[in-house]
Parts: C-alpha cells; sequence; structure tokens
C-alpha cells in the first residue's frame, strides 16, 4: 500500500443523514485542511466546500455553522476504509495542539487553525505535486496536478457539473515526452524530473512499506536522490505521505514567520530548520502546519 494507515482506530463522532454523514470533530475544518499548503488535488465550490479526490473516491466536505462537517459523495464503509486515515483521524489532534502550545505564539496559530489536520497522501502523486510545487505558486500547482489527471489519470465520475479523474500510475507517466507535460501542464523546466522521477518510482526506487523502516535522515536522502527532489520538497513529501511528523518543511512563508515570530532575524534556510528541530522537537511537523497557515493568512514577515 502506498500510504500510510493507523492501526489504532480511534472512536470517532460519525452519523449518517439523508444530506451525507455527520462529522463531529472539534479539531476539524474544511477551510483549514485545504487551505494550508498541504494538497492540490481539490476544487473549492460556491457553497464554500471542497471536492477532493483520493484513491480513486470523490468526497465533498463543508464545514458547518455549529462546528460539524457534512461529508458528501461518499459511502460510511469508504469513509471509514480510506478516508479515516486520510484525514488522520486516528490521531488526537486536542492533544497534540495543547502538547505544542509552548508559548503565547503557538498558542494563537493552534487556535487560529484550530481545524487543521495533516493529510496521510500517497507517495506517488505527493512526489510529483511537491516537484511540481518547486518556486510556484498554488494556483499553479494545482492547475498542473488537474491537467496531468485529466489527460494521464482514469476517469472517475462527474460531481456537480465538474468531471474528476485519477492521478496518473509511474508507469503511465513516465511515458509522456517532458514537451508533452510542458505544453499542456505548463510545468515548465521541471517537465523532464516529472517524467525521469516517474520512471525511477516505476522501477522500485520507493517503496513504501520498505521506506516506512528508515530512518527520517536516511528516507530524506534516498527521496533526494529522486531528479526534481531538494530538501524543502523531500521534507514535505515525508511529511505529507510518510507520516513522518517530526519533520519541518521549510519554503519561504514558514521561513518568514520563523525570522519573525522566533529567530528576530534574517537567516540561511538550513538555521531555521535546526532551529525548528531543536525547539519543536518530535512534533515539529504540526507546528509547521499551524505556523504556516497562521503566517499566510496573517501575511506575517510579508
Amino acid at each position: 500500500m502506498n500510504r500510510y494507515q493507523n492501526p489504532a482506530k480511534k472512536e470517532i463522532n460519525l452519523e449518517k443523514t439523508k444530506e451525507g454523514l455527520i462529522l463531529r470533530e472539534a479539531s476539524f475544518n474544511p477551510t483549514h485542511i485545504f487551505e494550508c499548503g498541504q494538497c492540490f488535488n481539490f476544487h473549492k465550490e460556491e457553497d464554500g466546500s471542497y471536492t477532493a479526490v483520493f484513491l480513486g473516491k470523490i468526497i465533498n466536505v463543508l464545514g458547518l455553522a455549529d462546528g460539524s462537517s457534512l461529508i458528501r459523495n461518499i459511502s460510511e464503509e469508504d469513509f471509514y476504509d480510506i478516508f479515516y486515515d486520510y484525514f488522520d483521524l486516528g490521531e488526537d489532534y486536542e492533544q497534540i495542539k495543547k502538547s505544542i502550545s509552548i508559548d503565547e505564539t503557538l498558542e494563537k496559530a493552534t487556535s487560529y487553525g484550530y481545524g487543521i489536520r495533516i493529510l496521510n497522501q500517497e507517495v506517488f502523486e505527493t512526489t510529483i505535486s511537491f516537484i511540481i510545487s518547486a518556486n510556484n505558486q498554488i494556483p499553479r500547482i494545482k492547475k498542473a496536478v488537474r491537467i496531468i489527471s485529466e489527460r494521464y489519470g482514469t476517469y472517475i465520475g462527474e460531481y456537480r457539473g465538474r468531471k474528476y479523474y485519477s492521478f496518473p500510475s509511474p508507469e503511465v507517466l513516465m511515458q509522456v515526452s517532458p514537451e508533452e507535460l510542458r505544453e499542456h501542464a505548463r510545468v515548465g523546466f521541471r517537465d523532464k524530473r516529472i517524467v525521469e522521477a516517474s520512471r525511477l518510482v516505476h522501477e522500485g526506487a520507493l517503496d513504501f512499506a520498505k521506506d516506512q523502516s528508515l530512518a527520517s535522515a536516511d528516507l530524506k536522502k534516498k527521496l533526494m536522490d529522486l531528479p526534481g527532489i531538494g530538501p524543502k520538497v523531500a521534507d514535505c513529501i515525508m511529511l505529507f505521505a510518510y507520516h513522518r511528523r517530526e519533520t519541518f518543511p521549510v519554503d519561504v512563508w514558514i521561513k518568514r514567520v520563523m525570522e519573525t515570530l522566533f529567530i528576530k532575524k534574517e537567516v540561511p534556510k538550513k538555521q531555521v530548520e535546526a532551529y525548528a528541530r531543536d525547539y519543536f522537537g518530535e512534533l515539529a511537523g504540526y507546528s509547521q502546519q499551524y505556523l504556516f497557515y497562521y503566517g499566510r493568512e496573517e501575511k506575517i514577515g510579508k
């Protein structure tokens, strides 16, 4: 299986209704989850809900006024089999927020993005998506992922007048010419890297089950052996696909936030990473997501 599955199933409050499934979970807000930069294969609907694709399923999630969430277009069985782990529902985020709220800044950040959950995504799609993300903006990344899915993935179905496709397999994507990728998906200089990385993954460069036994430093090195993957992209893949929650990806936004709120001066990225590892410890990945969302939405350090 190319995705994380939590063996411990925490009990959740899920109710089946005519409208869909109602999830009552204090640490769950669709806007916070989908707008914190961790995934790109989703569409925001006019009613404020989010439609996402994962493992060949189309799910729609709407935050309700009472703090619960309405989950549509998915069966209760599929929700437990697929989306329970996708939304990381086996983890106690109320306790995590308490554990990482070690200062006033983190208290503000966890309160601001109270409904964030780190998604457990599929390895290959995450790898290619974050190769595309290098020196890129979220709207362009989303568009590239959508076009790649539409052109080379498998048709899943239609929801609210929009057709959805699965993300292509490594075997399919490695056969696409870089020129075609560049022309249609607008991936720029990343074209050859995407095709070559797809080929290497198809040949076994990444094996989720075996990779789980690697120390994080060794896994990061292995990821960086693939074309188009530098330290930040590797950290993102580790955090969002491999469940390495001690990982602290440093991009432009998080660097500004850390320099403004913690370090109090401009420093190289490596110093930001070292500071984060020392200060946040094994829960650094959670801290990163709350701080990223808080910092970007409030334009801290801009």
